[in-house]
């Protein structure tokens, strides 16, 4: 009997886990992804981070002060294994929610978290502290690691997040730039060393010694400690100063129009027209659009993610402004496109999520909390009947 109550309450004990583990996953996937509903939790973990990420740079750096009290250095290291740990943890739980963000293709969302820039750095960046465990790692390392934790603000920081994009997006172009200012490099060097060395052997002593002399030449910074003497010298010179404003310039400018692209893709700007344009807003006058515009802000979620997640509270609901989405209901999914919403039927019957959404291509969104979206329907009775009916058509399958 002992025997059976036993058996009996490992099983129960296993199914609680069985039903507790995804809904914990799908939980933490809302808080820690950077995409659907706005939360609180979403908000504070994000400032946790970041507070985190901050204080890991500040002990690199303070660490590296000549005579810092010991007292000071063990108040740096306690840091140091806190930041350490906070990363571990975030690096182990953005591994554990990755699948959730695709429906269809889990081990493939896994993967696109694991090899992706971010998910190489957020590894990086805690390897060597675990590695330091197992055999001594000279201090150097664990401080690089803390450095390039700054890398992760691009998790949360607009404007670093963009960069990333920049030069991923620009990579081959900038790789064709850079072979061309290193055969400028190269062959400036040379023919320099050929020209300076039987005048000046000990500074141009090889190619290798006056490569240092081709790139403060070609990007102009010019810190004269190699300097030719010879008229063919600096002749050359010369040239390869202005060649090296000309080369320099073209990077510089895919850097540019690759940032001022992925600027005006992230920074959608909300205007007028844009709500406008949106059917559901069509018939409001000029004055309403306006307010309806500065309570709206975007988001911009990439192929075969998941938006939103069928029980999840919801926060917000969401106008697709480019793109498509599919929505999983019975008996078929519905695909919405530019000019559709989502998001409604939960924040009108103050329930859960009654479905899954997820995106089919990269969508642009513009997003309405809860608050703003009551407040916007209590203000506008037309607007809330449109909202309702839509959404009881929506509930009743037609």
């Amino acid at each position: 009997m002992a025997q059976e109550d036993s058996i009996s309450m490992e099983t129960e004990s296993k199914v609680t886990r069985q039903m507790m583990t995804p809904g914990l996953r799908a939980e933490m996937y809302r808080i820690m992804a950077p995409v659907g509903d706005p939360s609180i939790f979403k908000h504070a973990i994000s400032l946790g981070l970041i507070a985190t990420i901050i204080a890991a740079a500040f002990e690199a750096i303070l660490a590296t002060l000549p005579g810092l009290p010991q007292s000071y250095r063990e108040i740096l290291t306690s840091v140091q294994m806190t930041a350490f740990g906070v990363f571990t943890l975030e690096y182990v739980a953005r591994l554990w929610i990755a699948p959730m963000g695709s429906p269809t293709n889990p081990h493939k969302a896994l993967r696109a978290y694991a090899f992706s820039f971010l998910g190489l750095l957020d590894l990086v960046v805690i390897a060597p502290y675990w590695f330091g465990l197992v055999s001594r790692l000279p201090d150097s390392i664990l401080l690089m690691a803390s450095l390039l934790s700054l890398l992760k603000l691009a998790r949360f920081v607009r404007g670093l997040g963009i960069f990333v994009s920049v030069f991923r997006n620009e990579a081959q172009s900038l790789l064709a730039s850079l072979i061309v200012l290193i055969v400028l490099l190269i062959f400036a060097s040379g023919l320099v060393f050929l020209a300076e060395f039987p005048a000046q052997p000990k500074v141009f002593a090889s190619i290798p010694h006056t490569l240092w002399w081709g790139i403060v030449t070609i990007a102009t910074v010019g810190y004269g400690d190699m300097a030719p003497c010879t008229v063919l010298g600096r002749f050359l010179g010369g040239i390869f100063m202005l060649l090296g404003i000309a080369v320099f310039a073209v990077p510089a400018g895919i850097l540019a129009a690759g940032f001022a692209k992925e600027l005006q893709k992230r920074e959608f700007v909300v205007t007028w027209k844009t709500v406008m344009r949106m059917p559901l807003f069509a018939g409001l006058d000029a004055y309403v659009i306006a307010e309806i515009s500065r309570l709206l802000t975007t988001q911009i979620i990439p192929p075969n993610t998941v938006i939103v997640r069928k029980g999840d509270p919801a926060q917000a609901m969401f106008f697709v402004m480019e793109g498509d989405v599919q929505v999983e209901v019975s008996p078929r999914p519905i695909r919405l496109a530019a000019g559709q919403y989502f998001g409604e039927i939960a924040l009108l019957k103050d329930i859960e999520r009654t479905a899954t959404v997820t995106s089919i291509s990269e969508v642009r969104l513009l997003v309405l909390d809860a608050k703003n979206f009551r407040r916007l329907l209590d203000d506008h009775p037309g607007l809330r009947e449109t909202v309702t009916r839509v959404a009881e058509s929506r509930l009743s399958g037609c």
